[in-house]
């Protein structure tokens, strides 16, 4: 059972990881398209839409991380507690990107 726990740690620190690059490589990829567009009307709105996006892959990514990273360990009330703290002020942050990349919540018809 210890060595479950452990390759599921490590799988946890690889997902996070890797929303951590998600984040970096849309940084650098939104940069780049900021920089090369010719369309000087639209540049500014269409570097936030492309932050935007990486940013909720990235924050959604963490989360699916941080889950795994709390399943493995002993459940306490404390390590429960904290979870839920970091997924609710992901949760919120992914709802107010979401709000200003659309400009309506997700739950909203079009």
């Amino acid at each position: 059972m210890e060595q479950i726990k452990i390759y599921i740690n490590n799988i946890s620190q690889i997902v996070e990881a890797i929303g951590v690059a998600v984040i970096f490589f849309g940084i650098i990829y939104a940069l780049f398209r900021f920089l090369i567009d010719k369309n000087s009307s639209n540049k500014y709105t269409l570097l936030r839409q492309t932050l935007g996006k990486s940013i909720l892959l990235g924050l959604e990514i963490l989360i699916a991380a941080d889950i795994m990273a709390t399943v493995i360990t002993d459940p306490t009330l404390q390590s429960v507690t904290v979870l839920g703290v970091i997924v609710l002020i992901r949760t919120i942050m992914s709802l107010s990107l979401e709000v200003e990349l659309y400009g309506k919540f997700p739950w909203q018809k079009k």
